[in-house]
């Protein structure tokens, strides 16, 4: 369910007025009337960064991007800063960030980039009937990013902001990682060692009546198969074996038997090449592979993912990933390689307490309760750089909309002020104690 049809814009409201922020303070009213009175400034803001192509690998078009917040930023008082991105081949990352008190240390995650490169025809803001938008990256995420900025700024107005200790990171390579990852995510990981909460505006599942409150890993594997070359009438004799083949059969059978019904574990082989010769490009996913229906196979390559929601967990699927490929059948051989990638933004009560607060604020603001989105269904994100240091952390605090990473992506401009609003209450609230 999406906040876009008219009928429901109209219900939010009548329920925001009949309400009277009941169980608002004075200070929270105030953070609310600003951003209303702003909202129409945020929307031109996010017009103006969804113009700008920043597909990830458009490094020019990322920094433009950066800098138009770099300068928002700047106007709050905050020390804001382009770290380049050169060492890692991305364009870079924007870091800002304020020290201002005691209190609970919190970090804002978005990024900068989106999956719409120069030659997308997804290139520009494009109104549709009622308050819906297309245009590139319009809710994943530069939405996102606005309602960071909205929040900070309404909080500036009400003189709260110098008070507060943020650090918000925009990064530049969400959408495509650059390497090492060590480098890459540095500046998440180094404001991840800094805070306390981490908060991520990533648009979820578009429904801002959902958050995010865990992410499972994303990480990649690489099965490599040999046996003996033969002519097929000699298969399975001593001399010969099973063939690459029926040994990669075997290791991707045992791999679904024994571990395809754990709980929040998936892996899927997604390229296997195997025959007489074989050429497999891990970097492009693509290869080409030679053999004859009368030549036992010499050679096979499996490409895959594995996704899990903890470290334990994914350390126990690689273990007996491994062990399983150890078994060979006759005269075959096989190793398996696993690569780096996105941590699990892990399950934890304190992301559910986290949750319970951000719902708490959206009831109290009239926009009802927000449940957990279920972590099997939560891709991996920025946030899972986080998971390791942060006490609580809450991801999907972004702008409502559908289709995401595609041509037809939208965003429901009703869900700015709401999620701005929601952001905002939370923040006063976790920082004031």
């Amino acid at each position: 369910m999406y906040f876009h049809k008219p009928t429901l814009c109209a219900l939010l409201f009548i329920l925001i007025n009949t309400s009277g922020f009941a169980q608002l303070s004075k200070v929270e009213k105030k953070l609310v009337k600003h951003i209303d009175d702003e909202n129409d400034a945020a929307i031109t803001l996010l017009k103006e960064v969804v113009n700008i192509n920043s597909g990830t690998m458009n490094f020019d078009g990322v920094a433009q991007v950066g800098k138009v917040f770099i300068e928002k930023f700047k106007e709050l008082g905050m020390q804001a800063v382009w770290e380049d991105g050169s060492a890692f081949n991305r364009s870079g990352h924007v870091v800002a960030k304020i020290e201002g008190g005691k209190g609970k240390k919190i970090m804002m995650i978005g990024h900068l980039d989106t999956v719409f490169e120069k030659d997308s025809p997804n290139q520009e803001w494009i109104p549709l009937e009622g308050n819906i938008v297309k245009g590139p990256g319009v809710a994943d995420m530069k939405g996102g990013n606005v309602i960071i900025l909205q929040t900070l700024t309404a909080l500036h107005k009400q003189g709260l902001l110098n008070k507060m200790n943020i650090t918000v990171v925009l990064t530049g390579d969400e959408e495509k990682s650059g390497r090492p990852l060590n480098l890459s995510k540095k500046a998440l990981v180094d404001a991840a060692k800094w805070a306390d909460i981490a908060l991520g505006f990533e648009n979820g599942d578009g429904n801002p009546s959902t958050a995010v409150v865990a992410r499972r890993s994303s990480s990649d594997w690489v099965l490599n198969v040999s046996g003996v070359a033969s002519h097929s009438s000699q298969i399975f004799k001593q001399n010969v074996g099973a063939g690459a083949i029926n040994e990669a059969s075997r290791i991707l059978h045992q791999f679904y038997e024994q571990l395809s019904s754990e709980k929040f574990l998936t892996f899927s082989p997604g390229v296997i090449v195997g025959g007489t010769t074989v050429s497999h490009d891990t970097n492009l996913n693509s290869g080409t592979a030679y053999g004859k229906n009368n030549v036992v196979p010499k050679e096979l390559s499996v490409a895959g993912d594995i996704r899990c929601i903890s470290i334990e967990q994914l350390k126990k699927t690689q273990e007996a990933m491994k062990a399983i490929v150890a078994n060979h059948l006759p005269q075959t051989d096989a190793t398996i390689t696993f690569s780096e990638g996105y941590p699990p933004f892990s399950l934890s009560d304190s992301n559910y307490e986290l949750l319970e607060k951000f719902s708490q604020a959206s009831q109290d603001l009239g926009f009802g309760k927000v449940n957990p989105v279920d972590p099997g269904d939560a891709g991996a994100a920025d946030i899972s750089f986080t998971s390791e240091y942060i006490d609580m952390g809450l991801d999907g605090l972004g702008l409502g909309g559908s289709h995401g990473h595609t041509i037809d992506e939208t965003g429901d401009l009703s869900t700015l002020p709401m999620q701005t609003k929601r952001a905002a209450v939370l923040i006063y609230r976790l920082t004031k104690k």
